[in-house]
């Protein structure tokens, strides 16, 4: 008889992916990418191995997904993960167009680990004006010129 995979089942997978991170000095966070049922990739944050502050868990395991399917658009997944995402990884969740998101901790977990996912949900809801990293936008002849370009283009693949 076949084990029904549940949320619990697959969260516990991504705990098992974080507590490898944390054992090879990635970081402790764990997540995979699920579609109908079956893990398409797991993995854990490399950010300190690699040298790249967006290697986290969840970007890595999106960027898996997208070249094992072969698509950009990741819909009808679920993505599982042992903290509950920063918002890098939320908003490239929303642009993978993923359907569901399941996480075991919480952000204010992760703050009470020394990592900044709770600043960070702050700094965003603060007018630019306010954030730490000085915002500027300048005025530019052809600033909406690649828009209009990618518009014009008939073989444009949205997304």
């Amino acid at each position: 008889m076949k084990m029904k995979k549940t949320d619990e089942y697959f969260l516990n997978l991504a705990i098992e992916e974080a507590i490898k991170g944390a054992r090879n000095l990635g970081g402790p966070f764990g997540a995979l990418i699920v579609l109908n049922g079956e893990v398409i990739a797991s993995g854990y944050n490399t950010v300190t191995r690699v040298h790249d502050p967006t290697a986290h868990a969840e970007i890595n395991v999106i960027r898996e997904t997208a070249a094992r399917l072969n698509t950009h658009d990741l819909s009808g997944t679920v993505l599982y993960t042992s903290c509950e995402p920063c918002p890098m990884c939320l908003s490239a969740a929303y642009w993978a167009h993923i359907d569901r998101i399941v996480y075991a901790a919480t952000r204010h977990d992760a703050a009470n680990a020394g990592f900044i996912d709770e600043d960070l949900y702050r700094e965003l809801a603060l007018p630019k004006g306010q954030r730490k990293i000085n915002h500027a936008q300048i005025n530019m002849k052809d600033a909406l010129r690649p828009f209009r370009e990618w518009n014009e283009n008939p073989e444009k693949i949205s997304y």
